[in-house]
């Protein structure tokens, strides 16, 4: 499976890829990922439920996925989340769905989410819950 940094550089660079205007939901305390976006000039933004210090360059707003503020999604290409806890799987679809962006998930080991969704290989697995008509 490789290392940690391996994994945040796959998915950082798949998405830098397909997409210009991303959220991280629940980024805590890796950012990584979106490091790799933000340098490859990505608009990139990112929440999670806690409060937590974050580079100057990344806008992090704090929300609960399960009641999230819509306005803080709104106009991005792809959400993306990175081992979150599986009971985050359902809202995040759910607002993707609200937004019609895609859903990128990265599972910790084996997790998995109904049929897995599409699944993508970038050097790691990634799944997409939901495929939106923004781009």
């Amino acid at each position: 499976m490789g290392s940690y940094k391996h994994i945040e550089n796959c998915i950082g660079e798949y998405i830098a890829k397909h997409y210009t205007s991303v959220v991280e939901a629940g980024i805590g305390n890796n950012t990584e990922a979106a490091r790799i976006l933000h340098d490859a000039g990505t608009s990139v933004r990112s929440t999670d439920i806690r409060n937590i210090p974050v580079p100057d360059w990344l806008t992090f707003t704090v929300d609960d996925i399960f009641t999230p503020d819509i306005r803080l999604y709104e106009g991005a290409e792809v959400i993306y989340a990175i081992r979150p806890a599986p009971e985050m799987i359902p809202p995040l679809i759910s607002l993707a769905g609200r937004i019609n962006c895609d859903l990128l998930v990265y599972h910790l080991g084996f997790e998995l989410y109904g049929n897995g969704g599409e699944k993508i290989e970038c050097g790691v697995l990634l799944h997409r819950y939901y495929k939106g008509q923004v781009h």
